[in-house]
């Protein structure tokens, strides 16, 4: 491979990790032609972009990346593929569905500006919540307190009103 060529690869994969908050590096050792175009298809699916990369060439884009990526320069060894995605926990669900097969098998992660080393994480990394996700819970929480002071108004609006009357009419 060329030098300007390899220049070219290093440039996109350092635009790519600026443009998806979130990365799994996965082990695709194993997989043949078809079980990579199906992985490729889910990928797709789920909004994830899957690029099989050159292990040195990710590593000097890490390099040149402006956040601190060393914890994963162990992790590039054998056959790697990089999926990016916007939703930290959307590739850990699906690399859960192939948790059975070992293949593909996670390396390392980069989700919510944390590293995560190992296959013992996929789990963990299932279970981080989005975006979206936490808002939703946060939004539904708030709303529970005011329900509750909305519907005891309703209910008792006539001893509450009756409360108030007789304060206001009480002499001070």
């Amino acid at each position: 491979m060329k030098k300007e060529v390899k220049d070219t690869i290093i440039v996109e994969l350092g635009e790519k990790l600026k443009e998806y908050p979130h990365f799994y590096l996965v082990d695709v050792t194993g997989l043949n032609a078809e079980a990579t175009s199906a992985l490729r298809r889910k990928c797709f699916k789920s909004e994830i972009k899957m690029v099989v990369v050159k292990n040195s060439l990710l590593h000097k884009a890490f390099e040149a990346s402006d956040v601190d990526f060393e914890p994963l320069y162990e992790s590039l060894k054998g056959n790697t593929a990089v999926l990016f995605a916007q939703t930290a926990n959307v590739p850990a669900k699906l690399l859960k569905e192939y948790k059975d097969q070992g293949i593909p098998s996670l390396k390392a992660a980069y989700a919510e500006e944390s590293i995560y080393v190992g296959a013992d994480k996929l789990s963990e990394l299932a279970a981080l919540k989005s975006k979206n996700e936490v808002i939703a819970e946060i939004v539904a929480l708030l709303q529970s307190p005011a329900k509750n002071v909305v519907s005891a108004l309703q209910s008792s609006a006539g001893t509450i009103h009756g409360v108030l009357k007789t304060l206001g009419e009480r002499a001070e």
